[in-house]
């Protein structure tokens, strides 16, 4: 199967009456793409992305109707656009038990697991180390060197030149995995402990060093989303994987 990668050549295309079933669209730019008496049938799309834009089928945004029913499935979900530190204590004690409850549930066969490209539940506890490490210790904390060295990085970081030296090449032990975590929980647990709302008001930089000037509000928030997309992102491939 032909693989197209960092190409531009499709924007602005028309397609008539061509296939592509069965085809896999991954890290690229589908927005404004239009479609017209297409068949659909097991579509299947999952964007972090979806809940800043809009989504139209046959004429109705969907983009709504698809928050409303993950808050329903997820509960807790929709503090994570809280704005109290009352609303983000609530919500991460609401993101942490279904965590807890994920990692229990989990056969320890499965742990390593992963489906087709995605991460598995080790990587994904990993990279949320990493969310932690960013928006904690980096954006609201602002400590110069903030990684731990077993953080998952996302994909095409070192292509943006960040520092791939931080982490380390061999993959750590699912105990050490665990150890880590519980230790970077707990620091938001703190944190937000004694979080008031002038704290939260106050700005800082984007830890990625985009021109983004997020509160420390903005930068809790953006761990509270980290949390329950990649929760919704394993639990999905978990239920594949059984």
């Amino acid at each position: 199967m032909t693989t197209y990668s960092s190409t531009k050549e499709f924007e602005g295309a028309t397609f008539v009456k061509a296939s592509f079933k069965g085809a896999t669209v991954r890290f690229s730019d589908v927005s404004g793409v239009t479609m017209r008496s297409v068949d659909v049938g097991g579509l299947d799309i999952d964007s972090h992305d979806l809940f800043f834009g809009s989504l139209f089928v046959n004429g109705v945004d969907v983009v709504p109707l698809v928050d409303a029913e993950l808050n329903r499935q997820f509960p807790g979900r929709a503090l994570q656009k809280a704005q109290t530190p009352e609303g983000l204590r609530e919500g991460w004690v609401a993101v942490q038990s279904a965590w807890q409850a994920t990692v229990t549930d989990t056969p320890p066969g499965l742990v390593d697991a992963h489906v087709e490209d995605e991460w598995s539940l080790a990587q994904t506890l990993r990279h949320l180390i990493l969310a932690t490490d960013a928006w904690l210790r980096g954006g609201i904390l602002r400590m110069q060197q903030p990684f731990h060295e077993i953080g998952q990085i996302f994909t095409g970081a070192e292509e943006m030149g960040f520092d791939m030296s931080i982490f380390r090449v061999d993959p750590p032990v699912y105990e050490e995995i665990l150890a880590v975590r519980a230790d970077r929980q707990q620091m938001v647990t703190d944190f937000l402990a004694t979080a008031t709302a002038e704290l939260l008001a106050e700005q800082r930089e984007d830890p990625w060093g985009g021109d983004w000037r997020p509160t420390v509000g903005d930068c809790l928030r953006v761990i509270l989303e980290e949390e329950w997309a990649h929760l919704r992102y394993i639990r999905r491939d978990l239920a594949r994987l059984r």
